[in-house]
């Protein structure tokens, strides 16, 4: 279904003040399908008019930067998608302090908390996005021994949580996203503001279910080296990297398939081994990096033993395939088998 109200207007508030190195905003600006320009130039049809509020992207500073979300807070805005950007920490066991602001009460002075402006903008937001693993799933920030109790955005506001638009969180995880996997998601948010899509489709994980619904080995260019049980012992070698530390076969992600930069890229596809970056478990789960995953000795050895025959067999194939058929000569007899089917 399509959102009942068609917008023409959207503005997109962008707050990059949970635990936050502002890693997927400086990713989105490597965007190309479409670029972030695109958008906020309206040329992409179809699309309402955007308003972006980005603190690394915009040109206000202060009080001027923050003049929208106050706007916001206080029911002035035209309707507006709230994207939230790194961890959520857990400002109950802050102590007498406070882990992560933006902006001061014009009463009190005192320091805005991100999470004072996730409640009091969330529900009024027509859609939230979490983009990147630490908005989504709390992330490096939220790994065992943090002293900050962060969460992810669903933690915090709950999985049954619903924007003004009736939307669940939309989940674009990463660290940090893949650029067009965010553009993507949020062209969709777009359309279907402006009534020309139906309502985003997303899995359990609230994840885009286009993007994370295969993993990164399904899509990796050494996959076929893995089904042949030919693996790499180091990071020189172009072939399955299972051995050496990669997680590509159980992780969900499909940037070995869309590349990083334009197409270019992808992890595993430039020597670098998967370390499960866009999944709820990261990083506690996958730890210790360059280690080979549970399993991978067991199923790289069992691969190791069919895949030894089957290269066998393939290159005795090649081999029969690499010569030209016999009728092929300069005799003067033809012996291709060829038979006129009306005489000489």
């Amino acid at each position: 279904m399509t959102t009942s109200t068609a917008l023409d207007e959207v503005h997109i508030l962008w707050t990059s003040e949970g635990m936050s190195c502002d890693g997927d905003t400086v990713s989105i600006t490597a965007a190309t399908l479409p670029s972030l320009e695109d958008v906020l130039l309206g040329l992409v049809p179809g699309l309402p008019k955007v308003h972006l509020h980005n603190k690394v992207l915009a040109t206000e500073v202060g009080e001027d930067f923050l003049a929208a979300f106050r706007q916001a807070e206080r029911g002035e805005l035209g309707p507006f998608i709230f994207v939230v950007e790194g961890s959520i920490p857990n400002e109950r066991i802050n102590g007498d302090g406070f882990w992560t602001s933006m902006g001061s009460d014009p009463e009190t002075g005192q320091p805005i908390t991100v999470n004072e402006w996730i409640d009091r903008l969330a529900p009024k937001a027509w859609a939230v996005v979490a983009i990147g693993t630490c908005a989504t799933y709390g992330g490096i920030h939220a790994m065992a021994g943090n002293p900050t109790g962060c969460m992810g955005l669903s933690d915090y506001l709950g999985r049954d949580f619903r924007s003004a638009g009736d939307l669940p969180i939309v989940n674009v995880p990463g660290c940090p996203v893949q650029p067009d996997n965010f553009m993507e998601t949020l062209t969709w948010l777009l359309y279907q503001s402006a009534g020309m899509a139906p309502t985003i489709p997303l899995d359990d994980l609230l994840r885009p279910t286009w993007l994370f619904g295969k993993t990164v080995h399904e899509g990796c260019d050494r996959a076929g080296y893995y089904e042949q049980g030919d693996f790499a012992h180091d990071y020189n070698s172009p072939k399955c990297l299972v051995r050496v530390g990669c997680w590509g076969p159980v992780v969900n992600c499909n940037v070995t398939k869309r590349g990083w930069m334009d197409g270019v890229g992808g992890c595993p596809n430039v020597g670098g081994i998967c370390i499960g970056c866009t999944m709820p478990g990261f990083p506690d789960k996958f730890m210790p990096f360059m280690d080979a995953p549970p399993g991978a000795t067991v199923s790289a050895s069992m691969s190791h033993a069919y895949g030894s025959l089957i290269r066998r067999l393939r290159s005795i194939t090649n081999h029969a395939a690499s010569k030209e058929p016999k009728w092929r000569h300069r005799g003067r007899k033809l012996t291709s088998g060829y038979d006129p089917r009306w005489g000489n």
